[in-house]
């Protein structure tokens, strides 16, 4: 019977080595294929980004979509992060203001924003007056004055509060919790506005409501509610985060953006109902 003759030392170390290098090639080949792309952002200048869709949601709300550099790119926006925007008001004059996109990194090849455009606002002229194919100048990420840095399962649960276009920051957590199916943190949001037409992202919250019912809950407020409102009316009370916000424990955190008035009066319902500082961060 005849035995194949077995390889030298020599021939032995070679085929070693070869597998060796073939092993680290297709390591280093899977690291960077399965690795985050860059984000298209420059936090020291701006860049600028095409519109290419404008969607008129009420004669004062829009939505925004601008193009990133290729299909796959990705804005490389952290949650509950903002970027700057570059415009012109309507003496012509250069104004930045700051806006939290509603879109993630799952979002690739866009990043949209929802603009609420006030009738003084310097700003919003820009936005007003923008039409497909023009260009918006975006710095960021920029991190609010309380840095948050989100951890998923950092907490059992979020109460969230936001009035008017501090849904924003909010939104953004929002979506990255339920999209991420390994993060089982709940959030209840309650949202307030002065009308009906004022709510951003109605439609969104809503089907967030209804994909998500275990881990998200939503309570509208408006101040001034149409007939046959069966959301809250006024403005938001310590009655309504105690029915609608976890009650406070070491395990959750409560959330909360508005103007500067709404801020005050929600840190002091707050506090009165028990909520530690460390339960609460303000954007």
């Amino acid at each position: 019977m005849d035995f194949m003759a077995m390889p030298s030392a020599d021939v032995l170390g070679v085929l070693i080595a070869i597998f060796s290098v073939a092993a680290i090639a297709a390591a280093s080949s899977s690291y960077f294929l399965s690795r985050k792309p860059k984000g298209c952002l420059d936090p020291q200048k701006f860049k600028e980004f095409k519109l290419i869709k404008k969607t008129q949601i009420s004669p004062d709300i829009a939505r925004f979509r601008f193009s990133l550099p290729t299909p796959k790119s990705v804005l490389g926006l952290p949650p509950v992060s903002y970027v700057l925007c570059r415009g012109k008001d309507r003496e012509g004059q250069e104004v930045i203001r700051s806006y939290a996109p509603i879109t993630l990194d799952s979002q690739v090849g866009y990043f949209e924003l929802v603009i609420k455009m006030y009738p003084e606002g310097k700003m919003s002229n820009h936005f007003r007056e923008m039409r497909e194919g023009d260009y918006l100048a975006v710095k960021g990420p920029q991190t609010y004055k309380v840095p948050f840095n989100y951890k998923p399962g950092q907490v059992r649960a979020f109460g969230m509060i936001a009035g008017g276009s501090g849904i924003t920051p909010l939104f953004q957590l929002t979506r990255a919790i339920l999209e991420n199916p390994e993060d089982k943190t709940i959030v209840h949001l309650i949202y307030a506005n002065s009308t009906f037409e004022d709510i951003l992202l109605k439609g969104d919250l809503d089907e967030f409501a209804s994909k998500f019912p275990d881990r998200f809950k939503i309570y509208y407020v408006l101040s001034q509610p149409p007939e046959a409102w069966t959301g809250g009316s006024g403005h938001v009370s310590k009655e309504m985060i105690q029915n609608h916000c976890p009650p406070p424990a070491p395990d959750i955190q409560i959330l909360r953006c508005g103007p500067p008035g709404m801020n005050e009066a929600m840190a002091a319902h707050l506090n009165a109902l028990g909520y530690t500082s460390s339960m609460q961060y303000e954007f």
